[in-house]
C-alpha cells in the first residue's frame, strides 16, 4: 500500500472545528497531529457509536449492565481513534497503541452484537449475505463512502466538506431504529467490520512509519543534529533531551556522562539514557 494513501497522512489543523490557521506565519510542527475527523476509521466508528446508542435504547434493558458495556465500548472505539491522532504528534508509540486500544472496543462490541443474535436465536448474516452486500453497496456510495475495501479508489485522498461530510448514519438510521432486531443488530455488525478493516490498515501503516522514519524522539534528534551541522556555533545542551544524539542500539535519546573509573576516568562520553535495561554509548566528540 501506498503510504500517501493510507488513512494516516489524512491529517487538518482545523480537525476540532477552530478558525483557519496562517501556516505562513505558524512554526512548522515536526510532526502532523490531528486531522482525526478525516480519517474514515474514525467516521465510520460515529455512525456505529451513533447506532449503538439507538440499538440499545431499542432493544436492551437501560438498567442492564450490558446496555452501559456496549455504549462505552462504541464510544471507546471513536475516542481512541480521536486521541491517537491527538497524540501522534509527539509520540507514534502512543498512537499505535490508542489505535489499538480502539480495534479491541470494536472487538468487544462485535461480541455483544453476536451474543444478542445467538441468545435469541436469530441468524448472523455472513459476508455474502444478499443483506449485507446491501449495506456494502450503501456504504460504496459517493456520499457514505463507509466501505473502504475497494483501495484504489482515488476519492480517499479528495477534500471533505462540512455541508457534506464522506460518512453519515443517516442511511443507516431507519435500517437501526425501525428494523426489526435482526436487521438491526447485522447492520451494525457490517459497519463494525468495515471499521476493524480500516483500523487493521491504519495500524500497518503506522508501524511501517514508526520503522521507516523512526518516532518523534528520533526524528526531533536529527532534527537537532542536522541544525547543529548548519549552525556549528550553537552547542549542544546536555540538559535538553532534543540535543542528545539517539542511541545506535535502541534509538532513545542518549545523556553526557563522565567515565568515573578505568583508562579514560574523567572523560565525557554519551550514554543511553535507558540504562541499564541498554548499555549503549558514543564518544562526545
Amino acid at each position: 500500500m501506498n503510504p500517501k494513501k493510507s488513512d494516516r497522512s489524512v491529517r487538518s489543523n482545523q480537525s476540532d472545528g477552530s478558525p483557519p490557521v496562517d501556516r505562513s506565519s505558524s512554526p512548522r510542527m515536526l510532526r502532523a497531529s490531528g486531522g482525526y475527523r478525516n480519517l474514515r476509521s474514525f467516521q465510520v466508528s460515529e455512525i456505529i457509536y451513533d447506532a449503538t446508542v439507538a440499538f440499545c435504547d431499542r432493544f436492551i434493558n437501560p438498567r442492564s449492565r450490558t446496555h452501559d458495556q456496549m455504549v462505552q465500548a462504541a464510544r471507546s472505539g471513536r475516542q481512541n481513534i480521536a486521541e491517537g491522532s491527538r497524540a501522534s504528534g509527539t509520540s507514534s508509540q502512543t498512537e499505535i497503541r490508542l489505535v489499538g486500544v480502539a480495534r479491541a472496543s470494536l472487538d468487544e462490541l462485535l461480541l455483544d452484537y453476536e451474543d444478542f443474535l445467538r441468545q435469541r436465536r436469530l441468524p448472523l448474516w455472513g459476508k455474502d449475505h444478499p443483506q449485507s452486500r446491501r449495506i456494502r453497496a450503501m456504504g460504496r456510495q459517493p456520499q457514505h463512502q463507509t466501505d473502504r475495501s475497494d483501495q484504489t479508489d482515488p476519492s480517499d485522498n479528495l477534500p471533505r466538506s462540512d455541508n457534506h461530510p464522506a460518512t453519515s448514519y443517516d442511511p443507516y438510521r431507519e435500517l437501526v431504529e425501525k428494523g426489526p432486531p435482526e436487521t438491526s443488530a447485522n447492520t451494525i455488525i457490517c459497519l463494525i467490520h468495515q471499521a476493524n478493516y480500516l483500523l487493521d490498515r491504519q495500524l500497518q501503516a503506522l508501524e511501517r512509519d514508526f520503522i521507516q522514519a523512526g518516532g518523534y524522539t528520533e526524528q526531533l534528534a536529527e532534527a537537532r543534529r542536522k541544525h547543529r551541522v548548519a549552525n556549528p556555533t550553537d552547542q549542544a545542551d546536555p540538559t535538553d533531551p532534543s540535543d542528545s544524539p539517539a542511541c545506535p542500539k535502541c534509538g532513545h535519546p542518549m545523556a553526557l556522562r563522565t567515565a568515573r573509573k578505568g583508562p579514560r576516568a574523567g572523560s565525557q562520553f554519551w550514554g543511553c539514557q535507558n540504562y541499564p535495561d541498554c548499555h549503549g554509548t558514543r564518544s562526545k566528540e
